[in-house]
C-alpha cells in the first residue's frame, strides 16, 4: 500500500508499507523500527511477538512522545498490560493496531504536528 502524505519539514513520514518492509521517506526498512515524529528512525530488534519485553516499552518511553502508536504486525494484538508500565507511569498514551493501520494513523498524527512515536513490528506475525 503506497501513501501520499503531506510533506512537513524535518518530520518522519511513512511513505509506504508492505507486509515485510516499510519506507520512512525514501529509506526502506525490512525490520521492526521505532519511528519518532522527528529525528532518527531506530532499529528495533524484535522478530517474534514473544520477544516483546519491558525494556522495549522503556525504550519507547525514552523518546518522550505524547502518544505511542504500536503496530503489532500483520494482525491487531494488544500489547501485554504488564509491559505498559513505563508508558503509564509517564502518562504517555498508547494505541494498539496492526502495522498497516499504525502507519496510516501515525502519518495523520504527524500531519497534525503531534509528538508521536510509531513502534512498528515489521515481518512479525
Amino acid at each position: 500500500m503506497k501513501f501520499v502524505p503531506e510533506t512537513l519539514e524535518g518530520a518522519n513520514m511513512i511513505a509506504r508499507h508492505e507486509p515485510h518492509r516499510l519506507w520512512v521517506g525514501a529509506a526502506a526498512h525490512d525490520h521492526s523500527v521505532f519511528v519518532p515524529w522527528m529525528g532518527e528512525v531506530v532499529p528495533w530488534p524484535v522478530v517474534r511477538w514473544a520477544d516483546l519485553s519491558l525494556a522495549d516499552f522503556e525504550r519507547m518511553a525514552a523518546f518522550e512522545p505524547e502518544l505511542v502508536i504500536f503496530g503489532s504486525g500483520s494482525r491487531m494484538r494488544f500489547a501485554p498490560t504488564a509491559l505498559l508500565r513505563p508508558l503509564i507511569e509517564r502518562r504517555i498514551g498508547i494505541e494498539c493496531m496492526d502495522t498497516a493501520a499504525a502507519c496510516r494513523t501515525y502519518n495523520v498524527l504527524v500531519s497534525e504536528r503531534r509528538s508521536v512515536l510509531a513502534a512498528l513490528l515489521v515481518g512479525v506475525d
